[in-house]
């Protein structure tokens, strides 16, 4: 039997300033080519590949289904609207996934290393 605790006894997360974006692609070309600009742009720390996930979705009212890669971007809010700008601007579909999750925690070695591997605000500007 599953129990939930209640609010009050939910541990707190204090939030950290970082994020994970997801973004799907049409193929391994367009991938590359996506997570490569972001790191080198210094928009993400890391754009991890997964290939080959397959999606299923409402597209102009019939369902479809297709093959694609999926970016898993780790950058800072600060940093989202540029990369939204720039995942726009490059991506090949008309209306890309590009979802921004929330990192609650991580080790403090990862989070100053993204730190010192992202553009600061200013330098997207």
């Amino acid at each position: 039997m599953v129990t939930s605790l209640p609010v009050s006894r939910i541990p707190f997360f204090p939030m950290t300033d970082k994020i994970v974006i997801l973004c799907t692609c049409s193929g391994a070309d367009e991938a590359e080519r996506l997570g490569r600009s972001l790191v080198e742009a210094r928009l993400a720390a890391c754009v991890n590949v997964i290939p080959q996930v397959r999606s299923y979705y409402r597209w102009q009212g019939a369902l479809e289904s297709a093959e694609e890669w999926l970016l898993v971007i780790k950058s800072s809010r600060a940093l989202f609207e540029a990369v939204r700008g720039h995942l726009a601007k490059l991506h090949s579909y008309e209306v890309p996934e590009i979802l921004a999750l929330p990192v609650v925690a991580g080790s403090d070695a990862y989070l100053n290393w993204l730190d010192a591997n992202l553009a600061s605000p200013e330098e997207t500007a």
